[in-house]
């Protein structure tokens, strides 16, 4: 027994979509299609079908007893094809937020706060990647954040925190050996940051002791390695200030100057100049920026 072809999916969505409204100009506008392309692709499915699915009334549409029979199978079809497209696609039709940026960043000052952002949007995914050092802005990252002068050609960037330079050990650390002005810190380790321009030597300047030797010392190329080894009280650090709230709050570690120094360089929003930002890369910007300044 030969089986009959199936007919295109058009044709069969035109028929379910006409049958609920018994009027092929309200089809029309569901199916955004001409009022007379709804009527030729009926007429088209009628002659396939070899039987009139519609009758044509004085006043509209009714469906024959062949087309009553017809429209079930057609909507169970047609909504169990919409619900397995949906399971299996309709999750990758929304990909991830990538975002590309400073691993202390993350670690110190965005992880602790993305649970607030994760309730307010629970749709968007971020798929965040760690830079050490500042590269080219690769284009499929939606947005960057950076540490660093603000000054890159080819971007555009906006100023998320205003960070001053402070130096934090371990409470541990100084039971002994108090630290009272800079120039103690030459009975002390110092613990180094590679790729930062502002560091032990800086400071040390800006706070009137630059005669402290700061040539020795362990170095790290994250401070995230760094302030880790100042918690272990393995010696003194140069933290950022955005990045040591919580530790010292927390009083897994201690800042025992008073000086605190302007960094002339910090975090950054970064994209690529004249980007147009997805949906939820500008949901991410705004509420990224608005947690930032909430706590300056």
């Amino acid at each position: 027994m030969s089986q009959k072809a199936l007919p295109p999916l058009n044709w069969l969505r035109a028929f379910e979509v006409s049958a609920r409204y018994l009027n092929f100009t309200h089809a029309a506008d569901e199916l955004h299609l001409t009022q007379g392309a709804v009527s030729q692709q009926i007429r088209q499915l009628e002659s396939q079908l070899g039987v009139a699915l519609f009758k044509r009334l004085p006043r509209g549409l009714g469906l024959t007893e062949e087309g009553q029979s017809y429209l079930p199978v057609v909507q169970d079809a047609i909504s169990r094809l919409a619900v397995g497209t949906n399971e299996i696609f309709g999750q990758r039709q929304r990909r991830p937020l990538k975002v590309r940026g400073s691993l202390s960043f993350l670690h110190f000052w965005l992880a602790p706060r993305l649970a607030e952002f994760r309730r307010a949007h629970p749709q968007i995914d971020i798929r965040y990647i760690s830079n050490l050092w500042v590269k080219e802005l690769d284009a499929e990252d939606d947005l960057e954040i950076r540490w660093g002068s603000g000054q890159w050609p080819g971007v555009e960037a906006q100023r998320l925190t205003w960070d001053l330079l402070v130096p934090v050990c371990s409470p541990a650390l100084i039971v002994d050996r108090p630290l009272r002005e800079p120039r103690d810190l030459a009975s002390l380790p110092l613990l180094h940051v590679l790729g930062y321009e502002e560091g032990w030597g800086y400071w040390l300047k800006r706070a009137g002791a630059d005669d402290v030797d700061y040539s020795s010392g362990m170095q790290f190329d994250t401070l995230v390695s760094t302030l880790r080894m100042a918690e272990l009280g393995l010696g003194v650090a140069l933290a950022r200030s955005p990045l040591a709230e919580d530790l010292l709050q927390e009083g897994r570690l201690v800042a025992p100057f008073t000086q605190r120094i302007e960094a002339s360089e910090s975090f950054y929003l970064v994209r690529g100049l004249g980007q147009a930002l997805s949906p939820d890369a500008q949901a991410f910007a705004t509420w990224l920026v608005t947690m930032v300044h909430r706590q300056t």
